[in-house]
């Protein structure tokens, strides 16, 4: 690696982020402060889960189940796909998964008062 490679990494690192990149950061931030789309996300981080699944686990009704993964669809948070008639969902990729771990893991500390790490 070059010095003048470390010093654009240093230079974008610096740089306020675009209107563009903080919106959509806070649409995804706003779609993971509601409890419900914050215990989808979690489950759907390591496996493709269908709507009854998700259902059972949160206990959640059905339809607010739907609406919610809806909106994580919209917002680019999770995908789907068929498997026949059932759709399959999960995390969109590993920066969701790392937020949404990251998230969970910050509000323990809170509670615990477990010291942060850097």
């Amino acid at each position: 690696m070059y010095a003048r490679d470390n010093d654009a990494a240093a230079e974008h690192v610096h740089q306020l982020p675009t209107g563009e990149q903080v919106e959509a950061a806070s649409t995804a931030l706003r779609m993971l402060a509601d409890p419900t789309r914050l215990r989808l996300t979690w489950l759907l981080r390591t496996a493709e889960r269908d709507v009854s699944s998700l259902v059972e686990a949160t206990g959640a009704a059905r339809p607010a189940v739907s609406q919610h993964l809806a909106k994580l669809r919209l917002a680019g948070l999770v995908r789907a796909r068929r498997d026949g008639r059932r759709a399959l969902y999960t995390l969109q990729g590993g920066h969701v998964r790392r937020l949404v771990e990251e998230a969970l893991a910050a509000a323990d500390h809170h509670l615990t008062g477990a010291p942060d790490h850097d």
